[in-house]
């Protein structure tokens, strides 16, 4: 890689001139996704003969079309938080910050934990993620360590960008993975798709540890260094960074003489018994059946269950919910948009159209990469993993049929696709953007120059790696 007389390699540099550019002129979240509204209600009306009233009630439509699903989606996000945010955690947390010695380690720590955690469950790792990047630019202040903040923010921000969707709260794999789910009822598949299939294939874990391996070396080599290096009181005042840390209630104080009701309230006999409940009920649906077990509703509440497990006291709980709350809040406003925009796509046929468009020009050998990039193109304009499959799902898995590509290889190379350009829209990073009081302008250019770097990568790889 080649560098200038400054130190800088090339990477870097296009990395810097992104964010530059991206800082001057990205919109916000909310706006942005009203401009895609504008752009596929044209793009629908122009390509598929839909009338402009039709495309409003299209539009209109969708708004509610997914509701379960979007509160499956949220569920996820927020028993993510709640564990995230457990005091013990969060020390942990601390205690892994102090582990780099340089700014470029620590990128590369966050982005680690963050893509591994994104793998396990993509609510936990957006909040983790966060979290850690935050405490690593404190950390990274304290010490004296010259480290990017935004870079740090996107390696935050990973687990979404790149191995949520091949890993066990992945919205596709578990789709397929559930009993009577919606393909079947349409008739595109005859039998559940298992997680074997899938998750836990060798052609989806090697994907995502080849994947992994070369995302650490390209947040490597894009992370600034030196005076370009902007650490994080550059975007936050340091007035404002070191507040103490607070216990989140977990501990009720023994000198506060409480009522019975209160008692009760906090009672972490009856969080116990509740918590181990949860986890038996969930351990013994894995005895029963296997990695087949694993589908969305079995991913919340073992979650749920695990969260009131590890904080016990049901009020504090409860309280960390509605902290949660606010982190969704920006989920819950611009999801209904979004659907919005998936119902103009569905209903006008306009997605179809796209998926037809390239699947058509797609071989055996091809397919993968196409099918990526079909959940990538889509994913821009609808980035809900499941909301997205429901549509898409069935024009890949017919022709993946077609050619003689397993679901299981399809659905795995379309899921890339979808994580893969939540590095361009804003939409995920809501919640991190909260945590980190950073804003998606400052961060998303070096989460293109990532998206731009993974590119090549992803397309060699699902060329060539065999199902």
């Amino acid at each position: 890689m080649s560098a200038n007389n400054t130190g800088e390699t090339a990477l870097e540099r296009i990395g810097y001139r992104l964010s530059a550019w991206v800082e001057r002129w990205m919109p916000s979240p909310f706006l942005f996704a009203l401009i895609l509204s504008y752009v596929v209600f044209l793009a629908g009306v122009g390509l598929t003969g839909a009338g402009p009233v039709e495309m409003v009630g299209f539009w209109y439509d969708g708004f509610w079309a997914f509701l379960t699903f979007s509160m499956q989606m949220v569920l996820i996000l927020m028993t993510g938080f709640v564990v995230a945010y457990h005091p013990r955690v969060n020390a942990g947390i601390r205690r892994l910050t102090e582990i780099p010695s340089t700014g470029k380690q620590a990128v590369v720590l966050v982005g680690l934990l963050t893509m591994l955690l994104g793998w396990v469950h993509w609510g936990l790792s957006l909040i983790l993620g966060a979290i850690f990047a935050r405490e690593m630019g404190k950390t990274a202040h304290e010490n004296g360590i010259d480290v990017h903040y935004p870079v740090l923010c996107v390696a935050g921000y990973l687990g979404l960008g790149l191995t949520w969707h091949w890993g066990l709260s992945g919205s596709a794999p578990l789709l397929l993975a559930t009993e009577g789910n919606e393909f079947i009822q349409q008739g595109v598949i005859d039998v559940v798709v298992s997680a074997s299939e899938t998750i836990f294939h060798p052609y989806g874990l090697i994907l995502t540890g080849l994947s992994i391996a070369y995302a650490l070396v390209v947040l490597y080599v894009i992370t600034p260094t030196g005076d370009q290096a902007r650490g994080i009181t550059h975007y936050i005042p340091e007035d404002d960074l070191f507040e103490s840390a607070s216990d989140g209630g977990v501990e009720t104080t023994a000198t506060t003489k409480q009522v019975p009701a209160e008692r009760l309230n906090h009672s972490r006999v009856l969080g116990g018994i509740i918590g181990l409940t949860g986890i038996a009920l969930v351990a013994s649906q894995f005895v029963q059946s296997g990695i087949d077990a694993l589908g969305l509703n079995i991913v919340n509440f073992g979650f749920l269950t695990i969260g009131i497990f590890i904080y016990m006291d049901p009020q504090t709980y409860r309280e960390k919910f509605g902290e949660a709350a606010t982190a969704a809040s920006g989920i819950v406003l611009l999801f209904p948009f979004f659907a919005g925009i998936q119902g103009m796509m569905a209903t006008s046929g306009l997605a179809q159209l796209m998926a037809n468009a390239l699947i058509s020009v797609s071989t055996p050998q091809t397919f993968p990469v196409i099918a990526w990039l079909t959940g990538a193109t889509v994913n821009i304009f609808a980035p809900s993993g499941g909301g997205e499959w429901i549509i898409l799902g069935p024009p890949i898995l017919e022709a993946a049929q077609n050619l003689g590509v397993p679901a299981g290889q399809a659905t795995m190379a379309y899921a890339v696709g979808d994580a893969h350009t939540n590095l361009l829209n804003p939409f995920w990073a809501l919640p991190l953007l909260a945590i980190t009081r950073i804003k998606a302008r400052e961060m998303f250019g070096y989460a293109i120059a990532m998206l731009l770097a993974l590119t090549p990568f992803l397309a060699v790889v699902l060329f060539v790696l065999p199902y």
